[in-house]
């Protein structure tokens, strides 16, 4: 299926590694030329060379904090005059969240405050930065990275954040979805990155069992019986990247391979 990508402008925030450089990847494999954000300028670096080399489409690295006002707003700016505006903006960008359960008296006031400014206020800021240029032009696909902690308990922080996102989702395509702007939300359960193996030792070890074990454990709650991997999460950002997503607006969409027992509708 052709997607209708080639010639696409797509900025990817949390894009130098792990499931935003692999959606940034599926982008540019698909004609996108692409702004890869993070904070980090060398990984950035490395990222936008391999990519542009393998694809043959721009690619370009603009460091930014997405939790900063001014930060955003020079970012966008810089995108734009060397992109020539942002047709596609997908939002990955996120602090590193462990995944432990933190009881009431562990509750992190500072370190919540942090999570929400970025994985929820900093795709508030990226989308309202780069909305003018969507409305001019009539089109415009905005996909933001969640994940299903939003549909379990566990961690106050994950559950929050992104349980806000697909509120901010659902609010900023009701208000653009006549403008020609589609507005996503994609939920990712445990996912193969680079981080994988850290996130799984992590969990072992709080646990008290072997990370095989983890594994067995993830495997047998997930309908496909593995871990999905980052590139699969892209596959589904890039379809509802593309003008043939038009009919889904609004709403979430899983990609940790099925959850086990579970119905929703």
């Amino acid at each position: 299926m052709d997607l209708e990508l080639t010639g696409k402008r797509a900025v990817v925030t949390g894009g130098s590694r792990g499931i935003g450089l692999a959606i940034a990847r599926a982008l540019a494999a698909e004609g996108c030329d692409v702004a890869l954000i993070a904070r980090g300028t060398a990984a950035l670096d490395a990222a936008a060379g391999a990519l542009t080399a393998a694809s043959g489409r721009t690619v370009i690295g603009v460091p930014c904090d997405t939790g900063d006002d001014d930060a955003v707003a020079a970012m966008a700016a810089e995108v734009n005059r060397r992109l020539g505006g942002a047709d596609i903006l997908v939002n990955a960008a996120a602090r590193p969240n462990t995944g432990a359960v933190v009881g009431i008296d562990g509750f992190d006031a500072a370190e919540f405050g942090e999570q929400v400014n970025v994985k929820v206020l900093g795709y508030l800021r990226c989308a309202r930065a780069f909305v003018p240029g969507m409305r001019a032009a009539r089109w415009g696909r905005i996909i933001n990275i969640s994940g299903l902690a939003a549909r379990s308990t566990g961690s106050v922080t994950g559950t929050v954040r992104n349980v806000a996102v697909a509120a901010l989702t659902k609010n900023l395509a009701d208000e653009l979805g006549r403008d020609g702007i589609n507005v996503t939300v994609v939920h990712p359960g445990v996912t193969v990155t680079e981080k994988t193996p850290q996130i799984l030792a992590g969990r072992a070890e709080r646990a008290g069992v072997s990370v095989a074990e983890v594994e067995r454990q993830i495997g047998a709650s997930v309908s496909i019986g593995r871990i999905v991997t980052a590139d699969e999460v892209a596959a589904v950002v890039a379809f509802l990247a593309s003008p043939k997503s038009v009919a889904v607006n609004g709403d979430a969409i899983t990609a940790g391979g099925g959850a086990v027992g579970l119905i929703y509708y």
